[in-house]
Formats: structure tokens, sequence, C-alpha cells
């Protein structure tokens, strides 16, 4: 079976935070904020939402996307760094869905991890005849910031998205790339108290440095070139990054999905929300050439590539 996308869903808290609200909280301003991340706003969960709440909710709509019934579902993989340790999240979102014929499991690369956990539920289709599987990433990175650091608090936000894995009527998995380096591990890290730390300058001149690479590494491995790369979702983690690795690809602007003015970094859920915007918006268009790339913390990395083709995913809407 030719493995690919067959429908995608997303969910953002309802709980916007500009900049100009954390004006109020800490020693930031809005310019500063928008000026060295491209961030105006982020979307953060309130205390009692969970991790898995939102990953339901993201999972929900990528299943009515796809018009697949949950029982159609025989796995069910997340990506997520920030939800408890156990029980898996993807095991409460299929107790959440009533998934009874789905194993379930987390997989944890950060900001990398949709990638990883795309790979993985690809791999358990080809090795063990899976006909259509559930793919997530999830994050509730508010629960990881130090408030008193304005140079990682004003990075974060939280959201879900997820997407159907069946035949690749929609959008065909051409190609995945994954790799780690864990000697990079102490420049991206979650402390002792829960928090994270950041050495923005490594962490940057490495994001800038392996997002080109990834790119052409997938399209290479589809048999592409940068020539054909219609669409570029990348990871969004900031927005200088995201400038460097277009100029480093010769890029034009229209050719890159950007929601990090809105959603700031995700993590995991990233990618997977900043591609369901770009179906929503129409950016995406059948018969292109999209290639979802990422990077973070371990460090990891990840990219594939996508052929979309005769038809149009339907996306929930999220906004």
């Amino acid at each position: 079976m030719n493995i690919g996308i067959i429908g995608i869903g997303s969910f953002l808290p309802d709980n916007r935070v500009t900049n100009i609200d954390l004006e109020k909280r800490m020693d930031t301003s809005d310019e500063w904020i928008r000026t060295r991340t491209g961030i105006e706003a982020r979307h953060l969960a309130e205390g009692d939402v969970t991790v898995a709440d939102m990953a339901t909710r993201a999972a929900e709509r990528a299943l009515q996307s796809a018009g697949v019934s949950i029982d159609e579902i025989e796995a069910i993989v997340c990506a997520t760094a920030t939800a408890p340790a156990f029980p898996a999240t993807a095991c409460v979102v299929q107790a959440n869905l009533g998934a009874k014929a789905a194993v379930a499991f987390d997989v944890s690369a950060a900001c990398s991890g949709f990638i990883f956990a795309m790979d993985t539920a690809k791999s358990l289709m080809d090795s063990k005849g899976l006909k259509k599987t559930l793919v997530i990433g999830a994050e509730k990175m508010g629960s990881l910031i130090d408030w008193d650091d304005r140079s990682t608090a004003v990075l974060f936000g939280d959201g879900a998205g997820a997407v159907v894995l069946g035949e690749d009527e929609i959008a065909s998995i051409d190609s995945l790339v994954l790799g780690s380096d864990g000697t990079g591990g102490k420049h991206l890290y979650e402390n002792e108290e829960g928090k994270i730390v950041m050495n923005g300058r490594e962490v940057f001149k490495f994001a800038v440095r392996k997002m080109p690479e990834i790119v052409l590494e997938a399209l290479d491995k589809a048999d592409k070139t940068l020539e054909d790369l219609d669409v570029l979702v990348p990871h969004q983690a900031n927005r200088r990054i995201i400038d460097a690795a277009m100029e480093r690809l010769h890029l034009e602007e229209e050719k890159v999905v950007m929601t990090i003015q809105d959603h700031a970094n995700t993590s995991a859920a990233s990618i997977p929300l900043a591609l369901a915007e770009a179906v929503k918006s129409g950016k995406i268009q059948d018969g292109q050439t999209v290639v979802i790339a990422g990077f973070g913390a371990g460090l990891t990395w990840g990219a594939s590539c996508l052929t979309w083709n005769h038809a149009t995913i339907t996306e929930g809407n999220h906004l």
C-alpha cells in the first residue's frame, strides 16, 4: 500500500496571550519580542486542560476530515515532550476516542517529534500491514515556561495537530528523513525544576544550518530537486531562523508557511498545526510538492517530502 495523509485536524486553546499581555507580566515589550522572534501572540491552555485533551480534539477533527471511523484506526502514535510520563498520552486519547482496536504509544523527540511519530506510524503500516493510523503532535509548553526568564518565556505556546495515514489518495509520503545528535542536548533541555533552559545562540546556529540540509535531503530521497518544491512547512521556532533558511535555499516567502506570529513555538505540535493552517487557507494546492521539516531538543531533526495529489483535505475550524 502506498501510504499518505488522508485527513488532518488541529486544535488551539481559546486563551490567546499577546505580547502586550506579556508586557504586563515581565520585563519585555511587544517590539522586543516581534523583532527577535516574529511572534505576536500565542495560545496557552488553562490549567485544567491537558495535553491529552488537546490531542483528542485535534484527532477528532482529523478523523472527521478523513471520513474515517474510529474503529478503523489500528495505531495511535503521539509525539509530545510535555505530557506526564505515563500513562502515555496516546493511550488516554485511545480511551477518549474509544479506539479499541488501536495500539497506542508516545514518542519524544521535542520539536521534531511529529516527523518521528509519522515515520514510526508509517513503519508500522509497512511492516504489519496496518491500513489506517492516527499521528498526533501535542504540547502544553506553557507548563515548562520559566516566567522569570524572558529569553524563553516569550517563545512558546500550546496546541495540537493530527493526521490520519492511509492509502495515499490525498497526500503521498515520498520520503522521510530523521537524525539526532545527542552531544547537542546540553543546548536545550528541561532542568530539575521542570523548566526550559536554552542556549539560544547555539540552537540558532544549529537550526539555520540543519533546516536547509534536511529540506534538500528529503527532496533528494524523493527524487526531486529544490526547483520542484512548491510549499515548505517549517517548524515554527523563530522567524529569524525561517528567514535564514529561506535565504540559504533561495526560497521566496510565498512558498513558505508562516504561523509563528500567532502560534509561537508549539514544539511537536508546530508542524501539524502549520500544515493544517496551510491546507485550510488554500496555500497548499492539488499537485504540489510539499516539504515539512523540523529540528529540536536532543538535538533532533526530521523532514518529509509529500505530494499533494488529486483531492483536497478539509480541516476543522480550529481558529
